[in-house]
């Protein structure tokens, strides 16, 4: 077998194993409408998330939400966090959270005070990212996140592992009503996060944790 054979045989078993992971489609009949989430978006939001490949916990309260945030540290053995302000962030305690386990927490203030290369060097040791989102949609289980000071994308994509800590308020139905929320001006970043970091670029071979986060957690507060 030449080598453009090997390449072309090892294509074709590629595709066949990537046939689960494709999206298929059904009709939809002309006289439905759009059709969005319903029910309880917080059980459809973290149902959607395990299913694209995350794993969403939904606790009750903060302490509870803490203790879980304290589990996933311990699961990878966390040293050092980046971190967004926010102000669900702040009502979690999340500064004095990470004392406990001994996790150094870097945020927007902190770094600014370092040297670019330090800062970079610092980043990159990052073992988890921990942010909130401006919206969870729950037709989808993905996070709507807009980039601004205290609040950059780079804690959602360069650690290993990102944690999302959301609460019921902040979930919408669809991404019709996410999109509303950025009216009446388009912010000039917006990421929707769904999932762990995929790719399928090298012989449709689907790849996690390529190009961001291999791990997403999401903790939700019902």
């Amino acid at each position: 077998m030449s080598s453009r054979d090997a390449f072309l045989a090892r294509v074709r078993l590629a595709a066949e194993q990537g046939r689960p992971y494709r999206v298929h489609t059904r009709e939809v009949p002309e006289n439905i409408g759009y059709i969005g989430a319903s029910g309880d978006l917080v059980k459809r939001f973290a149902m959607e998330v395990n299913a694209v490949g995350g794993e969403a916990v939904v606790v009750s309260d903060l302490e509870a939400a803490a203790r879980e945030l304290h589990r996933l540290l311990a699961e990878v053995g966390a040293r050092s966090a980046v971190c967004w302000k926010h102000d669900l962030l702040e009502r979690l305690g999340l500064r004095q959270l990470l004392v406990g386990p001994g996790v150094s927490l870097h945020d927007y203030e902190s770094l600014a005070k370092l040297p670019s290369d330090e800062q970079r060097r610092t980043l990159l040791a990052c073992d988890v990212g921990i942010t909130s989102c401006d919206c969870a949609i729950a037709e989808t289980g993905t996070l709507m996140v807009l980039a601004r000071p205290g609040q950059e994308r780079v804690a959602s994509l360069l650690p290993p592992m990102h944690v999302a800590i959301v609460e019921r308020r902040q979930i919408v139905p669809d991404l019709v009503d996410a999109i509303e929320l950025l009216k009446p001006t388009l912010p000039s970043n917006v990421t929707f996060i769904t999932g762990p970091s995929k790719t399928g670029d090298i012989e449709l071979q689907l790849t996690t944790g390529v190009h961001g986060p291999g791990k997403w957690r999401v903790i939700v507060i019902a």
